[in-house]
C-alpha cells in the first residue's frame, strides 16, 4: 500500500482545522439560542460562505465531475439546476422565512397552521431528507478515504468521517459549524480551481478537451483537430473501455443518463423466429388436386409458388418491370448499378409426385426440399417471408431483434428522455428551495433583508464554483478512462482526487500536491455538508421532538442536552445508511434527497408563503400525498437497483413508470400542490382567525414594527 504524504498532509490539515475550529466556536455556544439559529447574529458574507460551504456536497465537489465524465453532457443539468435554484428561494421563500421567526422549519409549520399535529410530520420529513442527503455525502467520504489509503475498506472510510463530523457537531452547534462552514467554502472553491487551471495549462483548454471527443464541427474544433492530428497539440486519448460511452452518446445532450430506462425496455425486447410451416395457407386458394413433378427448378420459381400457396410476400421485394427491361438490355441497368440483384441462397429444388397433391400438400413438399439444401422460410411480420441459411437462423434473429429494439427507440427514446429531462430540472430547482438544512440557515440572519441578500450572494457563490467540476469531467475522459471500468468507490466519483496526480509524469510531487489540495477539498464538501445535516436532523429531535412534544416544559440546559445526545444516535444511524450505498452514483442519490423536498417542503413553503387561503389540512394532504408517494417512488428504484427487490424485469417492460418513480417530481410536485388548493378550498372554515395578521408578519417590511419571533416565548422556559 502507497501511501502519499503530500495527500495525507493536505487532509490531516484539514480535518484539523476543522475540529480545531469547533472547539473553538463550542467555547462561544453556550446558550439553546446559538445552538439552534447562532443567536440570529450571522452577517451576509459569513452566512453566504456558510450556506454555500454547506449546499456544495460530495455531490457537487465529486459527484458532478464524476457523472459529467461517466454520463456526458446530459448530467450538465445538475450543476445548473442547483444553482437556478436559489432564484426561487430569492424571490418568494427566503425573506418571508426568516421574518416570521422561529428556529426550525416545523417551528414554522406549527405557526402558521396553529397546529402541533403538523409540527410531528414535518419532523418526519426533515428526517427523511435528511438521511437520504447524509447518504452520499457517506460515499463521498469512503470513497475519499479509499483513495487516500489504498486497500482501506470503503466502510471504515464511512465510520472514521461519521465520528469526526458527529463529534463536531455535537460540541458545536449551529454556532460552531458556521465558521467552520464558511471556512470550508473558500477551501473548497480553492481546492477545485487551482488544479484546473494547472492541468488546462499542461494538457490543454476545456476546447482542445472536447474538440478530442468528436464534438460537433465548428471552425474552432476543426482547428483543434487538424492541429491534434499534426501533433501541435499533444492531446492523445487513450483507448475508451467498453463500458465507456461512444463520442457521439458522449456529447448527446439525451445521453447515458435520461436515456437508460429506454435503453434497458428496448433491450428486453426480444423476437422469435417463427418458421413458415407454422403459417396456414391463404383462405382462398383452390383446393383442387394436381399431379406434381419439378426438377432442378430454380429457387427463384419456387419461391414464386410458395409465396402464392401462402399470400405472402417474398423479402427483399423486386420490381417486376425492372426485371424484365433489364432481360432485355441483357443486364445494362445491373452492370450501371441503376438495378441490383437480387440473389437467393441457391439450392436444387427437385420433387415428384405420382398421386394428385393438394395445395396444403404442395407447401409442405417446397419446405422439406428447402430444409433439404439448408434453407429455412421464416415469416417476417404478417404479410412477408424471407429465404434463410438454416445455420445463419440464430444470427438472423439476432439481427432481427437488434431492429426491431432500434425501431422501438427511435419512437420511444427521446420523449422518454425528455421526460427524464424535465422531471430532472423540477426535482433539482424545487429541491434546493425544499431542503430544511438550507432553509434553517436564513434563521441565523438578523432579519428578512438580510436573508434576500444572503441568497443573491450564494447564488453568485455556487454559481462560480460550478464552473469548474464538469472541466474535470471532460479532462478525466481523455487522460484517465481506466476509471469507466471500475465501480463504486473507484470509479468515476474518484475522478476529482485522481486526475491532478497524472502532473507527475510532467513536474515531479506537482501532482500530489495538487491532489492533496482536491482531498482536502473532498473533505470539506462532505464534512460541512453532513454537518449542516446533523444539526438540522438533531435540532428537530431535540428542539421540535423533545423540546415541543415529549418535555414541552424542558430547560434551555436539558434542551441542549438533548442535542448533544440526539447527534450521536442520528451521527451513527447515517454511518450505518452511508455502508449500503457504495454502488450509487453521488449525484443520483443527492437527487432522490431533493426529489422528496420538492414534494414535500417546498409546495409547503411556497403556498404557505403566498395563500392566505390555506388551512392545516389542505397544508398537511399535500405535504403527506407528494412526500410519501415520491419517497415509495425512489424507493422502489433503489431497493431494486441494490438488487433488494426483483423488479428489473418489471421496469424492463414499463420504462415510463420506471422514470416516474426515479425522478417523480414532474407528478409529485404537481399533486401536492393540487391536494393543498383543493382540500383548503373544501376546509376554509379552519383557515386560522389571525390569517390576516401571519400574512402581514411574512411579507410586510421589518421597519413597520411587525415583525414577529414565534419561538420566543419558548426562550424563557
Amino acid at each position: 500500500m502507497h501511501l502519499d504524504p503530500w495527500i495525507i498532509a493536505f487532509s490531516a490539515a484539514t480535518v484539523l482545522a476543522t475540529l480545531a475550529l469547533g472547539f473553538w466556536a463550542a467555547r462561544k455556544s453556550r446558550t439553546a439560542h446559538d445552538f439552534f439559529v447562532a443567536g440570529r447574529s450571522v452577517s451576509v458574507g459569513w452566512n453566504a460562505s456558510a450556506i454555500s460551504g454547506e449546499y456544495l456536497s460530495a455531490a457537487s465537489f465529486m459527484g458532478v465531475a464524476g457523472m459529467v465524465m461517466k454520463n456526458g453532457y446530459d448530467a450538465l443539468w445538475y450543476p445548473v439546476c442547483y444553482a437556478c435554484g436559489y432564484l426561487f428561494l430569492l424571490l418568494f421563500i427566503a425573506g418571508p422565512l426568516r421574518r416570521f421567526g422561529a428556529y426550525t422549519i416545523p417551528d414554522f409549520a406549527e405557526g402558521r397552521y396553529d397546529s402541533p399535529a403538523f409540527r410531528k410530520i414535518a419532523v418526519i420529513f426533515v428526517l427523511f431528507i435528511g438521511f437520504f442527503y447524509t447518504m452520499p455525502q457517506m460515499k463521498g467520504a469512503g470513497t475519499t478515504l479509499a483513495y487516500i489509503f489504498p486497500g482501506l475498506p470503503y466502510w471504515a472510510g464511512v465510520t472514521l468521517v461519521g465520528a469526526v463530523i458527529t463529534l463536531n457537531v455535537a460540541l458545536g452547534g449551529m454556532k460552531g459549524i458556521t465558521l467552520v462552514q464558511a471556512f470550508q467554502y473558500w477551501l473548497k472553491m480553492f481546492a477545485i480551481s487551482a488544479p484546473v487551471f494547472v492541468l488546462m495549462a499542461v494538457y490543454g483548454h476545456y476546447g482542445k478537451q472536447v474538440g478530442v471527443n468528436g464534438a460537433p464541427s465548428t471552425p474552432q474544433i476543426d482547428y483543434i483537430r487538424a492541429a491534434n492530428q499534426l501533433g501541435w497539440l499533444s492531446l492523445h486519448r487513450a483507448a475508451l473501455p467498453e463500458k465507456a460511452p461512444k463520442d457521439d452518446i458522449w456529447l448527446n445532450p439525451f445521453g447515458p443518463l435520461t436515456t437508460r430506462a429506454a435503453k434497458a425496455a428496448a433491450q428486453a425486447i426480444k423476437t422469435n423466429v417463427n418458421l413458415m410451416s407454422q403459417i396456414p395457407l391463404r383462405p382462398a386458394i383452390a383446393t383442387n388436386t394436381v399431379a406434381l413433378k419439378f426438377q432442378n427448378s430454380p429457387t427463384k420459381i419456387i419461391l414464386d409458388i410458395y409465396a402464392d400457396l401462402t399470400g405472402h410476400t417474398l423479402l427483399p421485394r423486386r420490381t417486376p418491370v425492372l426485371d424484365k427491361i433489364d432481360d432485355l438490355l441483357q443486364g445494362q441497368l445491373t452492370r450501371l448499378h441503376l438495378r441490383e440483384p437480387i440473389s437467393f441462397p441457391p439450392a436444387n429444388i427437385s420433387a415428384q409426385s405420382v398421386k394428385p397433391t393438394t395445395a396444403a400438400d404442395l407447401k409442405a413438399i417446397i419446405e422439406a426440399s428447402f430444409a433439404t439444401n439448408g434453407i429455412s422460410l421464416v415469416a417476417a411480420g404478417d404479410r412477408y417471408f424471407r429465404a434463410v441459411r438454416t445455420r445463419e437462423l440464430e444470427a438472423y434473429q439476432t439481427d432481427l431483434a437488434k431492429n426491431a429494439q432500434q425501431r422501438w427507440l427511435d419512437t420511444h427514446q427521446r420523449p422518454l428522455a425528455l421526460l427524464y429531462t424535465y422531471s430532472l430540472i423540477i426535482v433539482l430547482v424545487c429541491g434546493t428551495a425544499g431542503l430544511p438544512h438550507i432553509l434553517v440557515r436564513f434563521y441565523t440572519n438578523p432579519d428578512g433583508a438580510a436573508a434576500k441578500r444572503t441568497t443573491m450572494w450564494v447564488m453568485i457563490l455556487i454559481g462560480v464554483f460550478y464552473l469548474f467540476p464538469p472541466v474535470f469531467g471532460v479532462m478525466g475522459r481523455n487522460l484517465l478512462p481506466e476509471l469507466y471500468a471500475a465501480t463504486g468507490a473507484k470509479g468515476t466519483d474518484k475522478i476529482v482526487l485522481e486526475l491532478p496526480r497524472i502532473l507527475n509524469e510532467r513536474v515531479p510531487m506537482l501532482g500530489s500536491i495538487l491532489s492533496g489540495i482536491t482531498c482536502a477539498g473532498a473533505f470539506a464538501a462532505f464534512m460541512s455538508t453532513f454537518s449542516g445535516l446533523l444539526v438540522s436532523m438533531t435540532r428537530a429531535l431535540a428542539h421540535d421532538v423533545y423540546g415541543r412534544i415529549l418535555r414541552p416544559k424542558s430547560t434551555p440546559q436539558q434542551r441542549l442536552t438533548a442535542f448533544k445526545i440526539a447527534a450521536v444516535l442520528i451521527g451513527g444511524v447515517a454511518i450505518l445508511l452511508g455502508m449500503q450505498v457504495e454502488q450509487f452514483d453521488i449525484n443520483f442519490m443527492v437527487g432522490q434527497a431533493f426529489a422528496i423536498a420538492a414534494a414535500s417542503y417546498f409546495p409547503l413553503l411556497f403556498l404557505s408563503a403566498w395563500s392566505r387561503h390555506m388551512t392545516m389540512k389542505g397544508a398537511a394532504a399535500g405535504m403527506l400525498g407528494g412526500g410519501v408517494l415520491a419517497l415509495t417512488g425512489i424507493s422502489l428504484t433503489s431497493f431494486s437497483d441494490l438488487k433488494w427487490l426483483p423488479l428489473d424485469g418489471f421496469w424492463a417492460a414499463h420504462p415510463l413508470l420506471r422514470i416516474l418513480c426515479e425522478q417523480p417530481a414532474i407528478w409529485a410536485v404537481p399533486l401536492a400542490i393540487t391536494l393543498m388548493i383543493v382540500i383548503s378550498r373544501c376546509t376554509r372554515r379552519d383557515v386560522p382567525a389571525d390569517e390576516r395578521m401571519k400574512m402581514l408578519v411574512l411579507h410586510a417590511p421589518e421597519n413597520l414594527g411587525l415583525k414577529h419571533e414565534y419561538i420566543q416565548e419558548h426562550l424563557a422556559h
